[in-house]
């Protein structure tokens, strides 16, 4: 548990707070007219040349360029020089672009020689034979008669009492609910909202919640609550009752009306038309999900190794606006925070700082006028048919890694009742909510099981989720302090014990990818560090959290850039005017503190943190890899990170994988060659664009490449901006999706969402960023580079799933590793009839091929046959084997 704050402590976090509003205050002051100028909510629409990836100047990154001006530094047509001669070139409109966003890029480590071959793999497996598809229609058929409780969610019934009367309600906004009538014609039509399994809300005609009376009575409410939801119950005799959630009585009519009574009347529900539509977002796609003929066979897909759709409950819980769902629907899940709407959106300085804009409109059902948006940090970009959408537009992968950050937390103000700010709490909260998350998703969706959202454990139950056409979702952590291992002057408040019984805790819930640190040193390892003006905040968060800043020291990297975070100085020195000092000392001396340590001035760039991975640290990843789980070194110091790469490297071991490119250009070649995985951060379609043609340089021949990208959304990550609409080549809607969906702009309300102009506003437009790639990759090198582009996204799940295999004992396949083929009497022995597939993976190692019921082995080679086909029979096991020819 993380220790109640001392008063010294608090005083130290006011002070922090402090200092990071100062740091934007003097951001404001430097750069004005971009932080504070335009009417409330306005966005900066203005056109992009079609060169550039679209995006207005990160605001941050603006106030960083400006913050480090104070070292000496100048800008000229937006390239960076250092007072040591030292450049780099910030024109990109972020860091989301970046190829690397732990440190600088400037050149590519591989060898020419090498990046041809490793480009030329990548090129001979998309050329291997597609696996096997099909589409699959998951939606439960609505049939007259529901057949069990779970059947009616978003359907439309009537009401019918065993003697014959039908419920009705009253007419022109009445209260009353009766059962006055015998003609189904003239019964009113509900329509069952689900709002968790089996629950609904009768949504009437004129778009209000049938619900229990104080009086026991039955009235129709203007709002839904608990006395609006019903709990269906189903008597063998097909007919429901329906239990007043918040009374526990059921629904029953009476000779003059309805009541709450005991045992309630038992109905017969008919399906009806004429119901009210019940508010609720579009998904606007067209076409049934891709799937395939086989549990077991290769898969096809998208994957999302990096988002945080639990994160409305970091931070206390109240720092991040809207979440995945609510019981009622849309309209309350994404609602602005509480503190936004008391005052307008008028002050709002976290929303402020993240986005800058100095004010924002916070309705948002119907209306959505200033947010979800990409840089609108603060507000939930992943409502339930926002990702229902991206499924539906081919994701089948979605890494959702439960986030906290408790010294942010504590220095929050404002916090739920009954929360605290130990990471670990947090942690076990929101996986929490994604089991409950999927439960509701199931509600929708007809009942347990039927939801497209799965919670998986392993490769084998996320590759069968993904063949039946559903999303895959593993849960994974990124937090700055794991299983209470920070530090205090170097002193670790964990020690192997605790390590180990916390890991065992979060494997149980289900946890298969970890990060082991995030922004702050921790006991483990030295993070990277942040930069500029972000870089001053978080560096005082990390001497609040351990009692030390980062011990950054100059060094040059052998590549010339693979190091962390430039750093600028702590307080911009005396010779860029005392207006900023007078700011920062205004703000110490306000706070009756003055016993902070001086901030540090750092050497001249390139920065490395000194501190690497601890024995801790090393414990952990040892650890983790003992339980098959995915590795993931982003947020690492480069130290810390080819500490942990050279441990993996040792016991050979290729789970490992970075997910949002806070790794660097010497890891990336690493994880490959270990057989791991690499997501690079979204971004701008045009930077990751240029990233996917950079990393098929890296890529190991002797390991399935497939691509991913990272979103980080809700992880105060901004989202990919628009590159506007009056491009040569905008998306044009509708277009072809993935395996022959028809995508369409999509609806919110009132609200039209357009990516040309939009950006990645929100999760479901990632089917429409996509496109936007394909429309990039067509213009710069022809429709055959983007559909290399395209399949290599499309084999990324299956590259993932390949990686998390490996980590759990399945040896690579032997096709593309010739010293691991057996003999065919060997392999004989390993797939005999009956052999599961799980048992031949075991021990034949991953197929070189799995397109559909087969499975393709090379062996030693035998009067020229040199592949063995092992074919499994309807029940998943091995019904025949076959030596065959190379084809």
């Amino acid at each position: 548990m993380r220790p109640a704050p001392t008063d010294r402590s608090r005083a130290r976090l006011h002070v922090l707070l402090a200092l990071v509003t100062a740091v934007v205050t003097a951001a404001a002051l430097l750069d004005g007219p971009r932080l504070l100028g335009g009417g409330a909510g306005a966005r900066d629409t203005t056109a992009v040349p079609p060169d550039r990836t679209g995006g207005a100047i990160h605001d941050l990154a603006d106030q960083s360029e400006a913050y480090a001006a104070g070292l000496g530094t100048t800008d000229v047509d937006g390239v960076h020089t250092h007072a040591d001669g030292t450049s780099h070139d910030h024109a990109d409109p972020t860091t989301r672009n970046d190829l690397s966003r732990s440190g600088e890029a400037a050149t590519d480590p591989t060898t020419p020689a090498r990046a041809a071959a490793n480009r030329a793999g990548v090129e001979a497996g998309r050329a291997a034979p597609e696996p096997a598809t099909t589409t699959v229609d998951l939606e439960r058929p609505r049939l007259p008669v529901p057949e069990d409780v779970w059947a009616m969610a978003r359907g439309c019934y009537t009401l019918q009492a065993p003697d014959g009367r039908y419920v009705v309600t009253g007419t022109s906004r009445g209260t009353g609910v009766s059962a006055g009538t015998t003609r189904a014609s003239d019964a009113t039509p509900f329509r069952f909202q689900a709002t968790d399994l089996g629950v609904y809300l009768l949504y009437t005609l004129d778009e209000r919640f049938t619900a229990a009376a104080s009086n026991g009575g039955v009235r129709i409410a203007e709002a839904p609550s608990q006395q609006a939801e019903w709990v269906a119950e189903r008597g063998d005799d097909g007919r429901f009752t329906f239990a007043n959630l918040a009374l526990d009585l059921r629904l029953a009519v009476t000779p003059t009306g309805a009541a709450l009574t005991e045992p309630g009347t038992r109905f017969a529900l008919r399906t009806a038309t004429g119901c009210a539509t019940y508010p609720e977002a579009e998904v606007n796609i067209d076409g049934d999900p891709l799937a395939g003929v086989t549990p077991y066979q290769e898969v096809r897909g998208y994957i999302d190794a990096h988002t945080h759709g639990m994160a409305f409950e970091f931070l206390g819980g109240a720092a991040h606006c809207g979440r995945p769902w609510h019981r009622y629907g849309i309209e309350h899940a994404t609602r602005d925070c509480p503190d936004h709407e008391a005052t307008l959106g008028l002050a709002t300085p976290l929303e402020t700082v993240l986005s800058g804009r100095p004010s924002h409109d916070t309705t948002g059902w119907p209306t959505y006028r200033d947010f979800p948006a990409p840089d609108s940090l603060t507000h939930g970009g992943t409502y339930m048919t926002w990702m229902e959408r991206n499924w539906r537009g081919g994701q089948r992968v979605l890494v959702n890694l439960l986030v906290e950050n408790g010294q942010l937390c504590e220095i929050y103000p404002i916090r739920k009742p009954g929360y605290n700010c130990d990471d670990m709490d947090t942690i076990r909260r929101q996986a929490q909510r994604m089991v409950e998350f999927e439960r509701y998703v199931d509600a929708q969706h007809g009942g347990p099981g039927r939801g497209w959202y799965r919670i998986v454990r392993t490769p084998a139950e996320a590759r069968a989720v993904i063949n039946g056409g559903r999303l895959a979702v593993v849960m994974g952590i990124e937090t700055s302090v794991p299983f209470g291992c920070s530090m205090t002057l170097d002193v670790p408040h964990c020690d192997t014990a605790a390590i180990d019984a916390q890991l065992d805790e979060m494997y149980d819930l289900g946890v298969r990818q970890m990060e082991i640190v995030n922004k702050f040193d921790n006991a483990l390892s030295g993070v990277a560090g942040d930069a500029g003006a972000i870089g001053v905040a978080v560096n005082l968060g990390n001497f609040l959290e351990t009692g030390t800043f980062w011990n950054m020291e100059h060094c040059e990297p052998a590549d010339g850039e693979s190091a962390d975070r430039t750093q600028s100085t702590a307080l911009p020195p005396q010779a860029d005017g005392p207006q900023q000092d007078a700011i920062f000392g205004a703000v110490v001396e306000a706070s009756g503190l003055l016993s902070l340590p001086a901030l540090p001035i750092y050497p001249s760039p390139l920065h490395c943190n000194r501190r690497g991975l601890t024995d801790l640290g090393a414990h952990l990843v040892d650890a983790m890899a003992d339980r098959g789980m995915l590795i993931d070194p982003d947020h690492m110091s480069v130290a810390g990170r080819s500490a942990l790469l050279d441990r993996l490297e040792a016991r050979s071991y290729p789970g490992v994988l970075s997910s949002h490119s806070w790794s660097t250009p010497d890891a990336y070649p690493r994880i490959y060659a270990l057989g791991g995985f690499v997501a690079p951060y979204a971004g701008d379609s045009v930077g990751f664009y240029e990233k996917w043609q950079r990393h098929l340089a890296w890529a190991d021949p002797r390991y399935y490449f497939g691509f991913g990208y990272g979103a980080d959304i809700n992880g105060l990550g901004a989202q990919g901006n628009p590159r506007g609409a009056d491009v040569d080549n905008p998306v044009t809607y509708p277009f072809a999706g993935f395996g022959g969906t028809v995508v369409d702009r999509q609806v919110s309300g009132e609200r039209v969402y357009d990516l040309n102009v939009d950006g990645v506003a929100h999760y479901g437009l990632y089917p429409d960023w996509i496109e936007d790639l394909r429309l990039i990759a067509t213009a710069d090198a022809g429709p055959d580079q983007a559909a290399a582009l395209l399949e290599d996204l499309a084999r990324g799940p299956e590259a993932y799933l390949q990686t998390w295999e490996r980590a759990t004992g399945i040896a690579p396949d032997s096709c593309r590793n010739p010293e691991l083929r057996l003999s065919v009497p060997e392999l004989l022995n390993v797939a005999h009839r009956g052999a599961s597939t799980q048992q031949v993976l075991e021990g034949a190692g991953q197929p070189y091929l799995r397109p559909g019921r087969t499975f393709v082995y090379c062996t030693e080679p035998v009067r020229g046959l040199d592949r063995v086909r092992v074919t499994f029979g309807p029940d998943g096991r091995v019904a025949a084997t076959q030596q065959v020819r190379e084809s």
